[in-house]
C-alpha cells in the first residue's frame, strides 16, 4: 500500500500454464503501478502435488480474477501473503469465497497493521470522500477475511500442498513482518516487497533492516528473484539492486543528487518511460530513507 499522495481461461492444458512461465512450474502475473492509480502487487503460481500455490493476490477484483481465470477448475490449495499492504493481501477476500478451502499463510503483522497504520489510513480516506475511495475502505473493512489461517512465525523449511519450500521471515524490514519463498526445485526466489521495482517503497519501512534482508537473502543459491513489483531479476541484476539499495541509504547529499544516484544505479533494471515517475517516485522515497527509526522498527 502507498501513501495516498502517490496513489491518487479455464486451464484447458499443461500447455497453456508454461506460455507465461518464468521457471518450471512457477507463473508470473504481473502488477501494475500506474500513477494516478492505486497499485496490484505482482503475483506467483506455483504447481504442488496438492494444487496451486498463489503468492499474493493482488488489490483490484480484476487483477485477482486473472488468478482465478488461470487456476480454472485447478485446486487452489493454499495462498502465501508477503506482507500486510493492501496491494498484496486485497484478492484475499475473492479467492476466499470462490475458494473457500484455501489455506492462506503469512505472518501475523496484520494485526497490529489494523490498530496502526490501517486505521489511520482509512480516516484520510474518509476525510478526503468516503464515497470517492469506497473500494479502498472495504478492503481495509474486509478485516479477517484478510488476514492468515496459518501464521508465519520463523524462517525455515516449509512443505505447502506437498511442495517444499524455504521460507524466509524478515521483522522489521519493509513491515513488522515481511514472507519470502525460496522454491529450491525450480530456483526461483520470490522476494514480495522487499525486492521493488522502479523504486523502494519505503512507507512502512525501516531502512537498515531492510537492507539486511537483502543481504541475507543474497546467500541463497537462486537463479531469478521476483520482486514485488517490476520484471524477475537475475541474481546479478538483484546484486545490482541491492548495491543501489546500500547507496540510497549511505547518500547524504542533496535529495536530487541521491534521487538521481538512485536512478543510475537502476538504470539497467528498468525501462527508459520509467524514469520519469522513477524521478518522482524518489523525490518523496529519498526522505523516508532518512528519517530516523520509530516504534514501528521494534523500537529501534
Amino acid at each position: 500500500m502507498r501513501r495516498v499522495t502517490f496513489a491518487i481461461l479455464l486451464l484447458a492444458a499443461t500447455s497453456a500454464f508454461a506460455q507465461s512461465e518464468v521457471a518450471a512450474g512457477v507463473r508470473l502475473i504481473r502488477g501494475g503501478f500506474v500513477p494516478g492509480q492505486q497499485p496490484d502487487g505482482n503475483t506467483i503460481i506455483l504447481r504442488a502435488p496438492e494444487g496451486l500455490i498463489v503468492f499474493d493476490t493482488g488489490r483490484h477484483v480484476e487483477h485477482t480474477r486473472k488468478i482465478l481465470d488461470l487456476a480454472g477448475n485447478e485446486k487452489i490449495a493454499a495462498v502465501i501473503n508477503s506482507h500486510w499492504h493492501l496491494d498484496h493481501i486485497g484478492g484475499n477476500a475473492l479467492i476466499r469465497r470462490e475458494r473457500p478451502d484455501v489455506r492462506v499463510y503469512a505472518s501475523g503483522a496484520l494485526a497490529e497493521a489494523r490498530k496502526g497504520f490501517l486505521a489511520n489510513y482509512r480516516r484520510q480516506l474518509v476525510e478526503m470522500g468516503a464515497d470517492k475511495f469506497k473500494a479502498e475502505i472495504d478492503l481495509i473493512d474486509a478485516g479477517e477475511s484478510l488476514a492468515p489461517d496459518f501464521v508465519i512465525a520463523k524462517s525455515g523449511p516449509m512443505t505447502i500442498a506437498g511442495r517444499e519450500l524455504q521460507v524466509g521471515l524478515e521483522t522489521f524490514a519493509v513491515t513488522a513482518g515481511d514472507v519470502w519463498v525460496f522454491d529450491p526445485r525450480s530456483g526461483v526466489l520470490i522476494a514480495g516487497d522487499l525486492v521493488t521495482l522502479p523504486a523502494p517503497f519505503l512507507d512502512t519501512a525501516c531502512p537498515a533492516r531492510w537492507k539486511d534482508a537483502l543481504d541475507r537473502i543474497a546467500k541463497m543459491n537462486f537463479e531469478l528473484v521476483i520482486p514485488g513489483h517490476g520484471a524477475p531479476l537475475t541474481h546479478r541484476q538483484f546484486d545490482q539492486y541491492r548495491r543501489a539499495f546500500t547507496n540510497l541509504l549511505a547518500c547524504t547529499g542533496e535529495k536530487s543528487k541521491c534521487a538521481e544516484g538512485w536512478i543510475g544505479d537502476v538504470s539497467a533494471l528498468i525501462a527508459p518511460a520509467e524514469v520519469e515517475f522513477t524521478r518522482q517516485l524518489m523525490g518523496y522515497y529519498v526522505d523516508v530513507a532518512r528519517r530516523e527509526p520509530g516504534g514501528w522498527c521494534g523500537g529501534g
